[in-house]
């Protein structure tokens, strides 16, 4: 088997090891909101819990955050073919995106009825009092989110997933939604009528973080659709793995970025011109092992060779 073989097959296995750690992931997270959402909206509904009822639809969004992982994933775990020549990772991204949109979406949707919620309190309407089967739920509802943050948001970032790290965020959210409710709830049932618009309020304050994590997610995505380079210090560094190179002379024409987790460099390295054509693609072999080393075996390196004078 050729030396190029061998990469292209450890790099689909990779691949594929990397969508079933996502895909299992994902699943672990729609089955548990799924259970989760029922059991808010059943909640809500006997503890009479507008806020408790409002979270277990908050939760339902979760539902379209794990299809859109579960399909993207599996997409993006595919290899290159005749239409998408540098593989399918910007699946991957896409997804990311959709997923900070329907955050912003959430945000906005939250900090809407709070506010609402807020000026009827304002103008004397009496918020009503929920029951303790709601606020036992807020905080059974906080601690699975927060396990599923925490559970999702590991497994993204040792298979380097934007859509599964995006995702844990998603799960966060929610957690933060049940922990205004849980103050809400627990105001209402404790500190009696005139502190029931610290729910929406606290509501409100939710929202506003939600939509900053949203934010977050959303603008790097939205820059690796729109091809935006490398960060100054990787196309430093990839700079500097390049000139160590033993028989590179200089490099210029330096273009990166990114196609979902798989880095692509595209330069001109300059070499003694009195080498042969193999010694001199040689060295340009030598110096795409380097960076596939240090940036994956996926990386995408493409090399222009030049004699260098001077």
């Amino acid at each position: 088997m050729k030396d190029s073989d061998a990469v292209s097959v450890e790099v689909d296995e990779v691949a594929r090891q990397r969508a079933e750690r996502a895909k299992k992931v994902t699943w672990v997270g729609f089955v548990v909101n799924a259970i989760l959402s029922l059991a808010k909206v059943i909640a809500g509904i006997v503890g009479n819990s507008g806020a408790m009822i409002a979270d277990g639809v908050h939760s339902i969004s979760d539902f379209i955050t794990d299809i859109i992982v579960l399909v993207f994933i599996g997409v993006s775990s595919r290899g290159e073919n005749e239409n998408y020549r540098y593989g399918h990772g910007k699946f991957e991204t896409f997804a990311t995106m959709l997923i900070s949109f329907a955050l912003i979406a959430v945000a906005i949707g939250l900090f809407i009825s709070s506010a609402s919620s807020i000026s009827d309190a304002i103008n004397g309407k009496i918020l009503p009092e929920p029951g303790m089967i709601a606020f036992i739920m807020a905080i059974i509802s906080i601690v699975t989110k927060e396990w599923l943050f925490q559970y999702t948001r590991i497994a993204g970032e040792q298979i380097n997933s934007t859509a599964l790290v995006a995702n844990a965020w998603h799960h966060r959210s929610d957690a933060f939604s049940s922990i205004a409710v849980l103050i809400g709830i627990g105001c209402a049932m404790f500190l009696g009528e005139n502190w029931r618009i610290l729910d929406p309020v606290a509501a409100l304050i939710v929202s506003i973080f939600i939509f900053m994590v949203a934010w977050r997610l959303a603008v790097p995505s939205i820059k690796e659709l729109l091809e935006v380079s490398l960060p100054n210090a990787v196309n430093e560094e990839i700079g500097n793995e390049i000139k160590n190179v033993d028989g590179v002379r200089a490099f210029h024409h330096l273009r990166t970025r990114k196609n979902g987790n798989i880095y692509i460099m595209d330069f001109h390295i300059k070499v003694d011109p009195s080498l042969t054509i193999t010694a001199a693609h040689d060295i340009a072999d030598n110096v795409e092992k380097t960076l596939k080393h240090k940036y994956g075996a996926s990386a995408i390196v493409n090399i222009h060779i030049e004699p260098y004078k001077g």
